[in-house]
């Protein structure tokens, strides 16, 4: 079976984990991967980025498999996150679009992906049929090698003539349950500014690894208690919690995101982490309802969606809401086997704070020392 041969060789080459979301062309072998690895299902393909981000930094070795028209979705974050602080990131995308296509839709971007990937430096390789399995390898091999994402366009040519050996459909697993919430909450008047919220969170942080959400959030961190467990974002909207899951999913070390009301918003990532479920993960959402970095326009947050409740909605069962500096200080010291998701409410407004004078490649240096240390 061709699925299996792949796998065989993913395994050989040392990767544990494919975060994946499924193309029709390749669902046979979405079936296999549970089976051999450590299997994260996502609901948009950006989110793998980030997660394969905080996986690598902690020492595995994923691969993110996807199809071809989801690198529209995550082209931002392989170039201001994979490539900006370089990092390896294998994909083996299905690719669309040029091959016996019969929706439309797939052909206008999938037809110029080669194009896309040059023009932005991306290594890509073709893989066309059985006789280039091995190049498989190669993709895996030069992401790790040379720390860098590389592209692997699989036609579905490449997979004709295995029918016959496809995998027994599998049942559907039980979706019968009982779904009840009683929840009512009081939002009071923000007193805090998110730089209080950090500020109080690094007087306490020990051993954990923080990852902090771009822009102002990451200088305020950095200049209440720089650490070299501080991971800073310089860019990649919404992959500050997907990176702390990756980091999670591979250590046993407390891992937390500082992440804001905006990012998550933005993001499909929160199922994804009730679904994985880490117990070593706390995500403290910084919502001061507005896009705090770029001048505080309100979101939705600001009068209408409670996170609490969107994160509950989610899935993640172990959640709080915190509106001053005493109730985050009792949420932060009750942190229990988790997932956690603190929700803290805040007023807009950003400290005035200088930028961090590191260099990309010295965050994540030292960041990966100090995490594997």
């Amino acid at each position: 079976m061709r699925e299996g041969c792949i796998l065989d060789r993913l395994a050989a080459l040392g990767v544990d984990t494919v975060a994946s979301l499924p193309c029709d062309r390749t669902q046979d072998l979405c079936a296999l991967i549970p089976e051999r690895f450590r299997a994260v299902n996502l609901t948009r393909e950006e989110d793998g980025v980030g997660i394969s981000a905080g996986l690598a930094m902690a020492g595995k070795r994923p691969v993110l498999h996807m199809q071809s028209s989801g690198l529209g979705n995550s082209l931002n974050a392989i170039m201001s996150l994979t490539v900006t602080f370089g990092l390896p990131l294998p994909i083996l995308a299905s690719w669309r679009g040029v091959y016996r296509e019969a929706i439309p839709a797939q052909v206008p971007f999938n037809q110029a992906v080669p194009e896309v990937l040059a023009a932005l430096g991306i290594p890509y390789t073709v893989i066309r049929g059985p006789e280039d399995e091995e190049l498989i390898d190669e993709v895996v091999r030069d992401a790790y090698d040379n720390m860098r994402p590389h592209v692997g366009l699989i036609l579905p040519s490449f997979w004709e003539g295995t029918e016959e050996a496809c995998p027994a459909e599998q049942p559907p697993p039980p979706r019968a349950r009982e779904s009840a919430l009683e929840y009512r909450r009081t939002f009071r008047e923000p007193v805090m500014a998110r730089n209080d919220a950090i500020r109080a969170i690094a007087d306490s942080l020990d051993g954990e690894a923080v990852v902090a959400n771009i822009g102002v959030p990451s200088k305020e961190l950095y200049a209440a208690k720089d650490r070299d467990l501080n991971f800073y974002m310089l860019g990649s909207y919404t992959q500050a919690t997907p990176i702390g899951l990756g980091l999670a999913l591979a250590t046993d070390r407390d891992v937390v995101v500082l992440d804001g009301d905006g990012s998550l918003l933005g993001t499909a990532v929160l199922p994804v982490v009730a679904a994985q479920a880490p117990a070593n993960l706390t995500i403290v959402c910084l919502d001061n309802g507005a896009f705090g970095s770029t001048g505080n326009q309100p979101t939705p947050a600001s009068s209408l969606v409670d996170m609490e409740l969107l994160a509950r909605a989610a899935g993640i069962r172990r959640t709080c809401k915190v509106q001053d500096e005493e109730e985050l200080a009792e949420a932060w010291e009750s942190r229990g086997p988790g997932p956690t998701f603190i929700h803290v409410v805040l007023k807009p407004g950003n400290a005035a704070v200088p930028n961090i004078p590191l260099a990309p490649g010295k965050i994540r240096e030292r960041f990966v020392r100090a995490f594997r240390g």
